[in-house]
């Protein structure tokens, strides 16, 4: 079937038919071959470059990128104890997002703190209606960051350790990074102490367990959709009496200004192995073609080079046994290069699927 003129200018060099989950091959012979990607796309403000890589026996990251014409929408669900939650989030909350626009009228901070709670409400349902024949449902959850942008303010939303930053060009040309996400996770004394704050007769909120601080010694995120094991006493089980986790979103705006250059939206897993200011050296001093791509093989080089592995050897390990020096990783990079002359196609994409849809941004038609 012949690519329609629309679509073939957008049309990367790493899409290739496969089946979700499925072993994804590249063009680019020194590419992992658990690697998912869209090297190159526009969005109404300028481009931006998509990749996942799985780790684990079954991918536990979601994620989707939305184009609007005058907006765009990244959402990553970094999901653990299985992927029911993450995809779950991944198919509900773009949506719940819409629903809430359309019915104030435009997009804020306020829109996606309710469009949050619905998908956290949505998800309970579902395991109130499936946990007696699926009882694992009470012990899935998932980080979810989310970032918007609209009529040029960037609003972001988070839950969890997943992580977004901005690359900005200092007076000096030289990129300069600032972190816009909050993160959840018990690792850091911030949370540590908010923990306790909020549980004073509880001395064991936060303890450590197999080498890190950890919510009861079970979970190191304490923010979360889904995990209605440590949130609704229904499914909570002794010496849990408390719900410990909570699903109240950190919120950030931000005004983007001719200086912010990208900005990188990605789960713990490329956090784990980068910083932020070699994440964004690496985008500021490398093609756009391919850089989140880019940025997984420079996490699992580090990774391999933590475990005192040559990188072949660690990517060409089969998903599942990568799991133990690297997790799933995501990546979207958003290159920042203003309001756009041309008309950009409402697209929906998202990782491990192949097939691109028409974004429901389209239903938003007369807000902006």
């Amino acid at each position: 079937m012949p690519v329609p003129p629309w679509l073939s200018c957008i049309v990367t060099s790493c899409i290739k038919p496969f089946k979700p989950h499925a072993i994804v091959s590249s063009d680019d012979d020194d590419d992992d071959e658990l690697l998912w990607c869209k090297d190159i796309r526009r969005h109404s403000r300028g481009e931006f470059s998509f990749a996942a890589c799985q780790a684990n026996q079954e991918i536990e990251d979601h994620s989707q990128v939305e184009i609007g014409s005058n907006a765009l929408f990244v959402g990553v669900y970094d999901g653990h104890g299985g992927d029911d939650c993450s995809r779950f989030i991944k198919a509900r909350l773009f949506n719940n997002l819409m629903n809430v626009a359309r019915n104030q009228g435009t997009i804020d901070e306020e829109t996606l703190r309710e469009a949050f709670a619905m998908t956290e409400d949505g998800f309970m349902l579902l395991v109130q209606r499936g946990y007696e024949l699926q009882n694992n449902l009470a012990t899935v959850g998932s980080c979810c960051l989310v970032g918007v942008i609209w009529e040029g303010v960037l609003y972001i939303s988070n839950l969890g350790d997943s992580r977004a930053i901005v690359g900005t060009l200092s007076t000096c040309r030289s990129i300069t990074t600032q972190q816009l996400t909050t993160e959840h996770n018990c690792i850091r004394e911030e949370i540590r102490q908010e923990l306790r704050a909020k549980h004073p007769n509880d001395p064991d909120i936060v303890v450590l367990e197999r080498g890190a601080w950890r919510v009861k010694g079970i979970i190191q995120v304490s923010r979360t959709i889904g995990d209605a094991y440590l949130k609704n006493p229904t499914y909570m089980k002794p010496p849990l009496t408390v719900p410990v986790l909570s699903a109240e979103p950190t919120l950030n705006t931000r005004v983007l200004t001719s200086d912010d250059k990208f900005l990188i939206f990605a789960s713990d897993g490329l956090w784990e192995h980068l910083t932020n200011q070699q994440a964004a050296e690496i985008v500021h001093l490398n093609p756009r073609r391919g850089i989140a791509r880019r940025l997984i093989k420079a996490a699992v080089q580090s990774a391999a080079k933590r475990a005192n592995m040559e990188y072949r050897a660690l990517r060409n390990l089969q998903r599942g046994s990568r799991r133990v020096y690297h997790d799933d990783i995501t990546v979207v990079v958003v290159f920042l290069d203003g309001p756009s002359r041309f008309t950009v196609q409402q697209l929906s994409l998202r990782a491990f699927e192949d097939e691109a849809g028409v974004s429901e941004f389209q239903s938003l038609h007369g807000l902006t």
